[in-house]
């Protein structure tokens, strides 16, 4: 579903990515973890095209993102993006953000695009919120009519960067539920997070990240169960992370 070959990325003459090679496969989750400045959020970023790269190849769905004849707007409504800091539109209230794209973007009637709002507001458990505008929402409602927004575009895959760490702790785990549904239904996923419960409960496959490469691409169970095999600047983020 999404195929990374060879990517390379620079600021200026800052490289923060270094020939990254990675496949996704449809159906799968893929949980992408590092230290701060790693190249996470800019790797997944260069999914659909919000950041430019300079080297390489992707590919979505067959489609390559970096080819001059691509037309990046139409891919973006393939692919659903979430991030850290909501994004909403803060003067439509939570039904006018999840129609207004399935109307201009997909040219689905005002009915068809409430009708689609209305099933995944209930699905994210927020169907008595329709009338009420972000700024009157929790962190965590606001995060998962995010989500909702995302999936009302019928999305191939789904791009989540760092979709819990703008949140309060008691708000996290109402949008990893969601997040767990999601990737039980099948949806294919990429999640930048440092929630390395969620990356254990679910994910197919870890891949680390440090200063622009990929130094692990493994499944969960390597990653977690035999950090003894994995490379040592793995094994010192994992000593952190899991020491308590």
């Amino acid at each position: 579903m999404i195929e990374f070959r060879n990517v390379s990325k620079w600021y200026g003459d800052f490289q923060v990515l270094k020939h990254c090679t990675t496949t996704i496969k449809k159906g799968e989750v893929v949980v992408v973890c590092g230290p701060s400045g790693s190249g996470k959020s800019t790797l997944i970023k260069t999914v659909n095209g919000l950041e430019p790269f300079q080297e390489g190849e992707i590919f979505v769905d067959g489609v390559s993102v970096g080819a001059r004849g691509t037309h990046l707007p139409k891919l973006r409504a393939r692919i659903g993006m979430v991030f850290q800091h909501f994004e909403l539109f803060p003067h439509l209230n939570v039904m006018r953000n999840l129609a207004l794209a399935q109307t201009k973007v997909l040219g689905r009637s005002a009915d068809q695009a409430a009708q689609r709002a209305q099933q995944l507001l209930q699905r994210v458990g927020l169907a008595d919120h329709q009338d009420k505008y972000p700024g009157q929402l929790s962190g965590g409602q606001q995060q998962r009519v995010a989500i909702a927004r995302a999936l009302a575009m019928d999305p191939v895959a789904m791009l989540f960067d760092e979709p819990t760490s703008a949140l309060d702790p008691e708000m996290v785990n109402e949008v990893l539920d969601v997040m767990v549904d999601l990737a039980r239904e099948g949806m294919t996923m990429i999640v930048v997070t440092h929630e390395m419960g969620f990356a254990r409960k679910v994910a197919d496959r870890v891949v680390f990240m440090d200063e622009g490469r990929i130094v692990e691409d493994c499944s969960k169970e390597d990653f977690f169960e035999h950090p003894e095999e994995r490379s040592e600047r793995a094994q010192q983020f994992l000593s952190k992370i899991l020491s308590y």
